[in-house]
């Protein structure tokens, strides 16, 4: 089984049933799967076979649901992409990637347009229409541009489905690496199906549901807990283009939500913006919280002013994603990320990869169906986190006694601002690319809105350079969350006896200041 037939399966049974609600507009799943076939069908016309490589960049609204279950029905391999990422972030992943065809929305095709010369392997780029005047005149690009609506409306429904090995790619998810360039986990079919169905399994999403869909649907997270979950089951999304506390409120409210998934940074704001909207998650029975670890104090807040439950939950995007969630039928531990869901279990060892005893902190890794093949063209990288048959993690953690675990640390010096991910290399390689710039340190600092906000620490060839421009070089080479806060100019960084930076050390001169 995969997640397109199972969607087939579910349009069969309930054709009427409520798929999904984008601003204000309905789709039944007959509908839904309707415009799959039909994008399946237009895609193999224009050349595109089983295998084939197509990214997906963007944001979320119908455009992702039926890009995503068309392609995956063609049996292509999707590559989901942040749309707020720079050109120069997205090409990297389009290369490295192998892309041959791009669906974007309309107003991020000047991105594409700049990058073009880089490109010569992609062969269309699907527009999908934004509603805004956007005028492609003068673009190189415009004779590989494609309407996606058009490509909806010329497509066919008698489509043959080509067979799809449960073991084949599906899905390669770029995630950020220490060594400077993103690394694309290859999740299968059985690792997305098996990974969404007991999560719907476990937190018991059932055809009843109505999911708010506001975390961002190419992150894992979404896809698998507020998308894939819900759609397999029966329930209904209620998919919301971007965070804001006033939009989620009214969705919830005016289609009686059930469930709400998000990072502990929308709580935050949800909580700070309760005024006026108490009766809002009337309906919500289940709060879903994962992408950083929630503060126990915001987790008891918002709990008792909303009066519902929040289970937080642990995954990362090579495990497709969850691994870990507080139980719904006993009581919830705040500051847990939870017990093994079904399948998959969880299990801290040492640096021989023994299991430590319970309650002493160690690695923790994961064996399951969703774990991952591996990493694209990374043979090596592959090797060091797929061992025996488990994940390691690269985050420590520790167990208690009911089976429930906690993370203490992350190994790797990961900053997670926002729910997304940043690693201090990343930043780093950005910031030595610049001319100027002799030596750069990046470190997080706890942020009251994001949950952690990026600091850099550089020393610099020339005297007269500021941080407003360091700051604005960085702006064009990096999305706005990975930007940093604020830049320290420094005469030197701190090293030990083998020249490494020491970012200890300058975690600890902020905590100082």
């Amino acid at each position: 089984m995969n997640l397109s037939r199972q969607l087939s399966n579910t349009a069969q049974k309930l054709p009427n049933k409520p798929a999904y609600v984008f601003q204000g507009k309905t789709t039944t799943y007959m509908e839904l799967d309707g415009a799959i076939t039909k994008f399946a069908s237009r895609l193999r016309e224009m050349g595109y076979k089983k295998g084939d490589h197509i990214a997906l960049a963007v944001g979320n609204s119908p455009y992702y649901v039926i890009g995503l279950y068309g392609a995956l029905r063609l049996g292509a391999i999707v590559i989901p992409i942040n749309p707020l990422y720079t050109a120069h972030e997205m090409t990297y992943i389009l290369k490295n990637g192998d892309v041959k065809a791009v669906i974007t929305m309309d107003v991020l095709m000047e991105k594409f347009e700049a990058a073009a010369d880089q490109l010569p392997a992609i062969d269309h780029y699907i527009s999908c229409e934004s509603g805004k005047d956007v005028s492609f005149e003068g673009f190189s690009l415009l004779p590989k541009l494609k309407s996606f609506s058009r490509i909806v409306a010329e497509g066919n429904l008698d489509f043959d489905t080509p067979e799809l090995d449960e073991h084949e790619t599906a899905i390669i998810l770029y995630t950020s690496g220490t060594t400077g360039n993103p690394k694309g986990a290859m999740l299968s079919h059985k690792n997305l199906y098996s990974n969404a169905k007991d999560v719907a399994d476990y937190l018991t999403i059932n055809g009843d549901d109505r999911v708010i869909a506001v975390l961002p649907m190419f992150h894992v997270f979404c896809l698998t807990v507020s998308l894939n979950a819900p759609l397999m089951n029966g329930g209904t999304v209620l998919i919301i283009p971007s965070f804001s506390p006033t939009e989620v409120f009214r969705i919830a409210k005016e289609h009686g939500a059930t469930v709400f998934a998000g990072v502990p940074t929308m709580y935050n704001y949800l909580l700070q913006s309760i005024a006026g909207n108490e009766g809002s998650f009337s309906r919500i029975r289940l709060c879903i919280s994962g992408g950083s670890a929630m503060p126990v104090s915001l987790l008891k807040q918002f709990e008792q002013a909303f009066n519902v439950k929040i289970s937080e939950g642990y995954g990362l995007s090579e495990a497709a994603p969850v691994t870990c969630f507080n139980p719904l039928d006993r009581p919830r531990k705040p500051g847990s990320i939870g017990m093994n869901i079904l399948h998959v279990v969880n299990k801290v060892v040492d640096e021989f990869g023994e299991e430590v005893p319970i309650g002493e902190v160690g690695e923790l890794i994961v064996k399951g169906p969703n774990v991952m093949k591996g990493y694209y063209k990374m043979p090596e990288e592959t090797a060091h986190s797929l061992r025996n048959g488990w994940l390691y993690t690269g985050d420590m953690a520790r167990k208690d006694d009911e089976g429930y675990f906690y993370i203490v640390d992350r190994k790797k010096d990961m900053i997670i601002v926002g729910g997304y991910n940043v690693y201090p290399r990343e930043v780093e390689e950005v910031l030595y690319s610049h001319p100027d710039i002799a030596e750069a340190a990046v470190v997080g600092t706890p942020d009251p809105n994001t949950g952690e906000a990026v600091i850099s620490f550089v020393v610099s060839n020339d005297p007269s350079l500021k941080e407003k421009e360091l700051l604005e070089f960085c702006k064009s080479h990096l999305a706005k969350y990975k930007v940093p806060r604020e830049i320290e100019f420094m005469d030197e960084l701190p090293k030990n006896t083998t020249g490494k930076i020491l970012r200890k050390n300058l975690r600890s001169k902020m905590k100082n200041q």
